[in-house]
């Protein structure tokens, strides 16, 4: 995702926004505990977790805020902000501001970008700092893109997205994760991170398990069952970054062989990829990260044979936290073909890790790990380790 400035460079300098611009701004929990969570929510994990926190929190609730360009391939948010908006209505800015001092305990910041005061116009220090002032607990949340950085990456995995000038957007990113890295220290407020493999570069962070809705996923129809051919597909949300390159050949060329049906799928809306999944065997998720996030759970809650790249340290600290085994079918670039193969040739002990898919997604991404990842930062007046250093 692009920076907030970069976003905002795209927009006129000078709008003029009425009131009926301004979107109403949501109810406010009725909780002792009051979660606020903004501004990003991307793959709809704002959501996700607020609804988690509802569920499973000990008299907590949570609402989460996402400012957005276009449809964002329609995830659902509490309250959505049109980026321009966001950006530049200093009435909607000082009109946010004043509802989050006024109504909320705690506050997760997504992804280290500005909440109130728009991408130019803001300093997220200077909010932290107020935050903790009003005697609010503030902590961060990376999401991926945000913290990662490219170099620590491309020296830990020969297939990362970052090497040998793969990704226009490397040299961006590299000075995004060192900008954020640097702002995370100096906040000195506790960091969560939304994957495992993001631990590498906030070693002190905790894990916050991304969230789906397990039942919104399931079917009755096991794999290889329904088709004459297996119906291999890959929807990468970032070509480049899921490795789609490394696999579109390979999978191309087996499909010629009339051995599979290869279904590359694209553009698809959320409400929408319950069905891709479900009219599939074996869904292909990512190739060059090494971990695991939305998408692959998603596939794993709908009983599919998920295959992808997990490093082993992503695997090992997913069994050490949660005592499951990630039932994710491994496999690189280099040996997607043969792994395929042989899944095809006997496809038996496959159709049971895809099995476990679902139990795992529901001990491990309901939302209840979630909320007990979050009990420690919600349990103490001013978010706990950390609180009041903000910005100083």
């Amino acid at each position: 995702m692009l920076p907030d400035r970069a976003i905002a460079r795209i927009l006129p300098r000078s709008i003029s926004f009425s009131p009926d611009d301004l979107p109403p701004l949501p109810p406010v929990p009725a909780a002792s505990t009051r979660l606020y969570i903004g501004p990003v929510n991307w793959a709809g994990q704002g959501y996700q977790w607020a609804r988690a926190v509802r569920r499973f929190g000990n008299d907590a609730d949570a609402v989460n805020m996402a400012y957005r360009v276009g449809t964002e391939y329609g995830f659902p948010a509490d309250y959505v902000v049109p980026v321009g908006v966001y950006s530049w209505s200093r009435e909607w800015q000082e009109r946010q501001a004043a509802y989050v001092h006024e109504n909320f305990t705690h506050v997760l910041v997504e992804a280290e970008r500005i909440l109130f005061a728009g991408a130019f116009r803001g300093s997220l220090p200077a909010e932290v700092r107020e935050l903790g002032r009003r005697g609010i607990g503030v902590a961060m949340l990376c999401h991926g893109s945000d913290i990662r950085l490219p170099s620590r990456h491309a020296a830990r995995h020969a297939d990362s997205p970052f090497r040998d000038g793969l990704w226009d957007l490397t040299p961006t990113l590299e000075k995004q994760a060192r900008r954020n890295l640097a702002l995370l220290e100096s906040l000195g407020r506790p960091v969560f991170v939304s994957t495992p493999d993001l631990l590498v570069d906030v070693p002190g962070a905790t894990w916050l398990p991304v969230v789906i809705e397990p039942d919104a996923w399931s079917t009755d129809q096991l794999p290889f069952q329904a088709h004459g051919l297996p119906v291999v597909a890959h929807a990468p949300s970032r070509a480049a970054v899921k490795g789609s390159d490394l696999v579109d050949p390979i999978l191309q060329q087996l499909d010629d062989e009339g051995l599979l049906r290869y279904r590359r799928v694209e553009r698809v809306a959320a409400s929408d990829m319950p069905e891709v999944y479900r009219s599939s065997d074996i869904v292909l998720d990512q190739f060059r990260i090494g971990s695991y996030g939305v998408a692959a759970c998603e596939a794993m809650a709908a009983g599919r044979v998920v295959v992808s790249h997990v490093s082993d340290d992503v695997r090992r600290h997913v069994l050490e936290a949660t005592g499951e085994t990630l039932p994710i079918v491994e496999a690189t670039g280099a040996n997607i073909e043969e792994v395929l193969r042989g899944i095809i040739a006997d496809p038996a002990p496959y159709r049971r890790r895809a099995g476990d898919g679902p139990r795992f997604v529901t001990s491990v991404h309901n939302g209840l790990l979630s909320a007990r990842a979050l009990d420690a930062f919600l349990s103490e007046p001013g978010g706990g380790p950390g609180a009041g250093r903000g910005g100083e």
